[in-house]
């Protein structure tokens, strides 16, 4: 397990972030990316969740007022899977980009296909 505080990890997330793509961020509609410390209690290992409406099914009675989708990444599961800190990051820009290809609609199986699961 890695030892990391809570602000070196959301630096990781930033940096994960950073990596998308300029033109695809550009295309992200609606979302925050959040850092929470613990995994949902019936997943305790989760990485990573997305959280809302894809914009592949966003239909006419999606409205544009609603409340943002959520992307989180969990700290305590990503640290004790890490044994580097150089792992941390890496495994926090696969995490960000998996759960952002979420939001574009990608599900599970395509992203193992792709590599990014």
């Amino acid at each position: 397990m890695v030892e990391m505080s809570r602000a070196e990890f959301e630096d990781a997330v930033r940096d994960g972030l950073d990596q998308v793509p300029a033109d695809l961020a550009a295309l992200m509609d609606n979302v925050v990316v959040l850092v929470e410390d613990e995994a949902p209690p019936d997943d305790p290992e989760l990485l990573g969740l997305y959280e809302g409406v894809p914009l592949t099914e966003r239909g006419h009675e999606w409205a544009a007022g609603s409340l943002p989708d959520r992307i989180t990444v969990f700290r305590n599961p990503t640290l004790a899977i890490c044994e580097t800190r150089e792992d941390v990051v890496e495994e926090v820009a696969i995490t960000v980009v998996h759960e952002i290809a979420h939001h574009f609609g990608i599900d599970d199986d395509r992203l193992h296909e792709l590599g990014w699961a």
